[in-house]
């Protein structure tokens, strides 16, 4: 842990230090010094971790080092972070140093002792002399030591933790698995529970996976709920009902973020009582759960199956099924003869355990293939394994692949800590969160968000970090880490000081944390908590008594902050009006919140990079931003109330003037482009470094403007633009050369036609036409463009009255949405097109009258949806008698038919069942 506590923060000190050394004219000589006393200690530092690998223990005196120089560390980022401050207080039109050399020396000698900037460098200087004269006293030698690479190195492993085992991967699971699913598949009217039992990482979760696949289709609705603890009743039922609608592609009533427990209850009893459904607790550690939900879930034929590491609360279950061992694999490879020994020692010293031999495999995937190099590591592995339990032998082979870790990589995976056990963290807030902490370190000719998505895809692949939820393109949307590892990581977040996790259950803290994350946690605990050195601040689900005391300590007590996370609070409602002296500020996020406005003062926030008010209430911003010239990431859209489901108007940009400043601008979603008769667009040439934007209120005669700007943004990944109005057509027709890098292109608003650019973008993923009412056959355009994933023509996008996918066509195209397409009578699929196709919506279509014969041919499809189609066509599937019954029933498992009361059927056999 010496390592992951200090090195991080080294490498932020050193190039600061070498930037302040100009600045402290009276203290050059001490700067340098300690610059190079810290890259020498740094060495130092990977021999103490190794140190204690090896042995089992650094030693109480190497401990003690080992805290003194964290203490040290922590001193010195202290004293610049304050000084920097201070010099942005006493010159607040001059945030670069480098205007005011001059005045430096005569302010350092004016400064109150206690901030004398001289003294205290000297005074650090001296103990960090100390420190490096006492390392040798534990006969540290770096030289003896291949230190880690920094360079980061990546994986070609494809392993995934093991909840994402594939059926292929999993051996041993035959038997238990298709005992359960016949238990489940029984025809008793009576509610089935069924508790799966077994200590952390014996394959409950596995098993239970394997079984939800196979029989979740045989329900009318279908949920996997992780609950981990802490949990909240309340948020529990929520999410429940959330899932159970997102299950029938139905949306879950707005209602149940302000409904009490009683109320949350009874909407989930209504909406399940004539209902098949089957459930999945995973992960359940108190008994007291069974009678959060036991009323919440109706006795009319329901099917669950609960995981638990505890056999009391299997005995409030129905029937109870032992743990069953489960062993991943690699089907088609063979392990080399000159290792399979060593192999099968290593796996017998993972004792069976699914999530041990998954890390396990991630790790030995980076090793020499040569037997000197597995028997070394086999040894280092047992001896960690002596005299240990289970569980305390998989937490022991979790923390050998923590340990093995480059440093860099050790910061990022201590911060799903922070987070609650089972949380699912979205890739963008935490990649966005390590920019801001320094964790990322720059490469020539990649974006820091570039590097950051590769140690989160490197932590992915070595079995670290599973992914929670993928987009349709594979890759990961948000991401968690087992409980089991969770574990490990909050024990060794609490030895590091890390982050200090206060909740009503959290044990006693020793010390000061830089990082402060609140779960469930009372007011009082926060009022008796030292928050004055905290930098990164997360609050989850608190009470509006808690956010008020929290919102109010912020400028005051709390002014070092570089991270502000207020995404899980959706009861705060406002910012303080001082947050403008939090000039550390790196990130700010009050998404899904109820805040209406930003302070003024959120213009002297001048080294904030990401502000994120998506889903707040804020429409405008304060003109006094436009003095965030490092702003990276700018995010802001919300629901318009009281509008229909499917209009035009439903969703609003922000309000922003004067964006020209934002050099650095990754991504801009969304703003409105016309502002009281004022137009923006013009500004937008000037941020060239944009990778996604979003823009609204476009009009025709912005667009020779708008496609100017776009051919300027050479690294555009994402686009979206939309129209001010249903009758205002979008002119996008300009763009000769269009940004090749784009992927995602989203047009709301009316087309004469698509423009004929289109057609180059050849690594084109996704696009979305909305609105647009054009009547030339969109696949003359679109036809080509052989990468895309995703296809959406939605909401009069086209008024054409037939569409024909030729053999070829689309070749990995997952989702095909053709909604709300009022004249289109004929779809017509060739055999041979679509032939990856997982999912398609169809209607609203009255002037379609039968199923298209050519659905036969989507042999890969999973769900088949209908909106509002006419009597006729719904006839067609009809099981008595339709002449198109036959077609579908074969090829997709689940039929649905949706109309626009919100009322959703499925297919059965004996018709369509209401659910």
């Amino acid at each position: 842990m010496a390592e992951t506590a200090v090195c991080s923060l080294i490498d932020k000190l050193i190039p600061l230090l070498a930037e302040e050394v100009n600045l402290l004219r009276g203290v050059h000589g001490e700067v340098s010094e300690i610059n190079r006393e810290l890259v020498f200690i740094r060495a130092f530092l990977k021999d103490a971790d190794q140190k204690a690998e090896v042995e089992g223990d650094i030693g109480d005196g190497v401990k003690a080092w080992v805290e003194e120089l964290r203490e040290v560390a922590l001193k010195i980022e202290d004293v610049i972070d304050v000084y920097i401050y201070h010099m942005t207080i006493n010159h607040p039109d001059r945030h670069r140093f480098i205007a005011f050399l001059s005045k430096i020396a005569c302010f350092v000698t004016k400064l109150k002792p206690q901030h004398h900037i001289a003294t205290q460098i000297r005074e650090i200087k001296e103990t960090i002399r100390g420190i490096k004269d006492r390392s040798t006293r534990y006969g540290f030698d770096s030289l003896q030591q291949t230190p880690m690479s920094d360079v980061p190195q990546r994986w070609n492993d494809p392993r995934r933790a093991a909840y994402f085992l594939r059926e292929a991967d999993v051996v041993g699971i035959e038997s238990p698995r298709n005992e359960l699913i016949e238990i489940l598949k029984t025809h008793s009217p009576e509610r089935i529970v069924i508790s799966i039992v077994g200590i952390g990482g014996s394959g409950k979760t596995t098993l239970a996976k394997q079984v939800y696949n196979y029989v979740k289709r045989d329900f009318d609705c279908h949920a996997w709920i992780t609950v981990s603890e802490p949990y909240s009743a309340k948020e529990l039922l929520r999410n429940l009902i959330r899932k159970v609608y997102e299950a029938t592609e139905a949306s879950a009533p707005v209602t149940i973020d302000t409904m009490d427990e009683q109320s949350l209850t009874e909407q989930l009893i209504k909406y399940l009582q004539n209902k098949k459904y089957f459930i999945v607790f995973d992960d359940v550690w108190y008994k007291e759960f069974w009678g959060d939900v036991n009323f919440a879930l109706p006795e009319n034929g329901g099917r669950m199956v609960i995981t638990t590491r505890k056999k009391e609360v299997a005995n409030f279950c129905k029937r109870s099924v032992s743990s069953v061992q489960v062993h991943s694999t690699e089907p088609g490879r063979c392990c080399p003869a000159n290792l399979e020994y060593w192999s099968r020692e290593i796996v017998a010293s993972c004792h069976g355990l699914p999530l041990a031999i998954v890390a396990i495999a991630g790790l030995l995937s980076t090793k020499n293939k040569v037997p000197y190099e597995w028997q070394k590591f086999y040894e280092t592995l047992r001896s960690e394994l002596v005299n240990h339990s289970d569980l305390k032998s998989t937490t022991k082979i979790l923390s050998l692949s923590y340990t093995d870790l480059p440093y860099y990589l050790k910061c990022c995976i201590l911060y799903f800590g922070i987070f609650p056990k089972g949380y699912s963290i979205r890739r963008g807030r935490l990649i966005r969160q390590w920019i801001a902490e320094g964790f990322v370190k720059p490469q020539t000719n990649k974006s820091l968000e570039v590097v950051a998505k590769e140690y989160l895809f490197e932590l992915i692949d070595k079995g670290l970090v599973e992914i929670s939820k993928a987009n349709d393109e594979g890759q990961a949307k948000s991401c968690r880490v087992h409980d089991l590892l969770h574990v490990v990581i909050s024990q060794k977040m609490k030895e590091s000081r890390f982050c200090r996790v206060l909740s009503d259950k959290s044990p006693p803290f020793e010390g000061v944390a830089r990082r402060l994350s609140i779960i469930f946690s009372s007011d009082k605990n926060l009022q008796e908590t030292e928050i004055s050195g905290v930098r990164c601040l997360f609050m989850f689900n608190g009470n509006n008594e808690m956010l008020n005391s929290t919102v109010n300590a912020l400028a005051t007590s709390v002014k070092l902050l570089k991270v502000l996370d207020f995404e899980d609070a959706p009861c705060l409602d406002h910012l303080p009006e001082d947050i403008g002296d939090l000039f550390h500020l790196r990130y700010l996020s009050v998404r899904d919140t109820k805040v209406k406005l930003l302070p003024n003062s959120i213009g002297k926030l001048v080294n904030l990079e990401t502000l994120d008010l998506k889903r707040s209430l804020v429409y405008e911003i304060p003109a006094s931003i436009n003095r965030l010239s490092k702003l990276r990431h700018l995010f802001g859209w919300s629901f318009v109330n009281n509008t229909e489901l499917f209009s035009f108007d439903r969703i609003r940009g922000i309000k922003i003037q004067k964006i020209e400043c934002f050099k650095h601008l990754q991504k801009l979603y969304s703003i409105e482009a016309n502002i009281d008769g004022a137009c923006t667009i013009e500004e937008l040439g000037t941020l060239t470094q944009l990778r996604t934007l979003g823009i609204w209120k476009v009009r025709n005669r912005d667009g020779k403007s708008l496609c100017g700007c776009i051919e300027k943004m050479k690294y555009l990944e994402s686009l979206i633009v939309r129209s001010i109005g249903e009758d205002e057509t979008l002119d996008l027709d300009s763009i000769s050369h269009p940004p090749e890098f784009l992927r995602r292109l989203y047009l709301l608003g009316p087309l004469m036609t698509l423009p004929r650019w289109i057609m180059k973008l050849q690594n084109l993923a996704k696009i979305v036409i909305r609105f647009s009412k054009f009547g030339d056959d969109p696949l003359k355009v679109l036809g080509n463009l052989h990468e895309l994933v995703q296809l959406e023509i939605v909401d009069d996008a086209f008024v054409g009255e037939q569409l024909h996918f030729r053999e070829g066509v689309f070749p990995k195209l997952k989702v095909l949405r053709l909604h709300g397409l009022k004249w289109l009578s004929s779809l017509i699929i060739e055999e041979g097109a679509l032939r990856a196709l997982e999912k398609l919506v169809l209607g609203p279509s009255p002037q379609m009258k039968e199923v298209p014969t050519g659905i036969k041919h989507l042999r890969n499809l999973k769900l088949l949806q209908f909106f509002d189609m006419a009597d006729e066509f719904v006839a067609s599937v009809n099981p008595n008698g339709g002449h198109s019954y036959h077609i579908v029933q074969h090829v997709v498992p689940f039929v649905f038919f949706r109309y626009a009361d919100d009322q959703v059927y499925r297919l059965h056999d004996s018709g369509l069942q209401q659910l």
